[in-house]
């Protein structure tokens, strides 16, 4: 990471904003691209690959992936190169010399118990904790997208999946293969180098029988991808069965942990500063990411179910035979399940407000009533077609039918802000305990 000083990062902020108004305004970045962009973000991006692979499968594809890592991506970034790529997207000579400034004479040094390094000259890469460093790296490798061929592809800084599907799995691995060479020799031309031990590909396999051999992805210099069966993907752990059951296993383990370490140290904390730590170290873990794997079954989502009680029963000092309807009267939160629906709604509404990325937001469409109903005068989705539960699941779908339930109770005539959508979704969304 590069110390820099503040006022250095104030005037970068501005630099930054200039920068991305004029690629946004241009429309320069790949539409698969969704690094350090305004209204992108892990969840939109995850949610098109998931429906991608989750509609492959429902018409009973073969799908598989590479998930493509970069060595040092960052600190690799030629200069010469992305003068280049700034002046191919219209920058005036002045904006490039004051670049060309901005990466001039820097240096590094190693401090180790009280010793200083000689410093070292800076030749290459973008500095590591500045502003302007990750929308440059964005615009360094937007190309990269245009390699994909017959594949498709999703660029998140550094993180890269390039995954294809097919009613043949000889030719799903033939193809992806064929793309991940273009991908390859497009990387090596902007001096970024793979890092093979942590690229790894996975075959999606949820409703057809696994291979008994599944021919081996190779890169360039000859060496064989690992096939996985599960990956973390901007913060969410994938598997092949899409289960989820990885990722709810570490989250689980990991709020555990916390959980544990705030218990021992209760005595040290008053009610209010409680209230804080969990809603600060606890909720946060348990709320990221919630929109994708909510597709998870119920006996998985009821062992988060188990650490949010605990986190609450540590707020509330409640002891464990509370029932957990009482626990969140106690401590007016809403159950995980509100909170996960609750999100989920927010980036469907998002969608139709246009506020999501538009590889999301055409996937959802606005129906056009054919007759005149007093329903009709809601605001109706498409709601497309599938083959199979599993394919249900996909954003496409469940976007559309979640909507059509709630529109039920919400009765929507024309669209209302954001706001006024989150206070009327509150009101709707109350628990209630069904338990018997």
């Amino acid at each position: 990471m590069s110390i820099l000083p503040c006022l250095s990062k104030v005037f970068e902020s501005q630099v930054n904003k200039q920068i991305t108004d004029h690629v946004e305004s241009h429309h320069t970045f790949s539409a698969m691209q969704s690094g350090f962009r305004a209204g992108h973000g892990c969840t939109s991006a995850t949610l098109k690959v998931l429906n991608d692979i989750l509609t492959a499968i429902d018409k009973k594809h073969y799908c598989a992936a590479i998930f493509i890592d970069l060595a040092k991506a960052f600190d690799s970034v030629n200069h010469h190169i992305l003068i280049g790529r700034l002046d191919s997207l219209g920058f005036s000579n002045d904006c490039l010399a004051w670049f060309t400034n901005y990466f001039s004479d820097r240096v590094q040094c190693v401090k180790s118990e009280g010793l200083l390094s000689g410093p070292l000259a800076v030749s290459m890469g973008v500095p590591q904790g500045s502003i302007l460093g990750p929308t440059l790296f964005s615009v360094y490798i937007n190309d990269v997208a245009l390699a994909a061929c017959e594949s498709l592809i999703h660029l998140y800084a550094d993180d890269t999946i390039l995954y294809t599907s097919g009613p043949s799995l000889d030719t799903v691995l033939t193809t992806l293969q064929a793309s991940f060479n273009a991908i390859q020799l497009s990387f090596r031309g902007l001096q970024l180098l793979l890092n093979t031990s942590k690229t790894k590909c996975m075959l999606f396999n949820r409703m057809l029988p696994a291979p008994a051999r599944v021919s081996n992805i190779t890169t360039l210099d000859g060496s064989d991808l690992e096939y996985v069966d599960n990956y973390k993907y901007l913060g969410v752990w994938l598997d092949c069965k899409l289960s989820f059951q990885t990722h709810i296993k570490h989250l689980q383990s990991k709020v555990k942990s916390r959980i544990g370490f705030l218990f021992c140290n209760k005595t040290s904390f008053t009610h209010a500063a409680k209230h804080t730590l969990v809603k600060l170290t606890i909720l946060p873990i348990l709320d990221f990411g919630d929109a994708i794997y909510k597709i998870a079954s119920n006996t998985l989502l009821n062992k988060l179910d188990a650490v949010y009680h605990s986190a609450i029963r540590f707020v509330t000092k409640a002891p464990y035979t509370t029932h957990h309807c009482d626990l969140y009267a106690l401590v007016g939160w809403p159950s995980l399940h509100t909170r996960r629906q609750t999100h989920w709604l927010h980036v469907s509404y998002k969608t139709l407000l246009g506020k999501v990325p538009p590889y999301l937001s055409s996937l959802v469409t606005i129906a056009s009533p054919t007759c005149s109903t007093r329903s009709s005068r809601f605001i109706p989705l498409v709601t497309p077609k599938t083959h199979s539960s599993f394919g249900r699941l996909s954003f496409q779908f469940s976007a559309a039918n979640d909507w059509k339930e709630l529109q039920k109770s919400l009765k929507l005539e024309t669209l209302i802000s954001l706001t006024s959508f989150k206070h009327q979704l509150s009101e709707q969304l109350t628990d209630y305990c069904i338990c018997t």
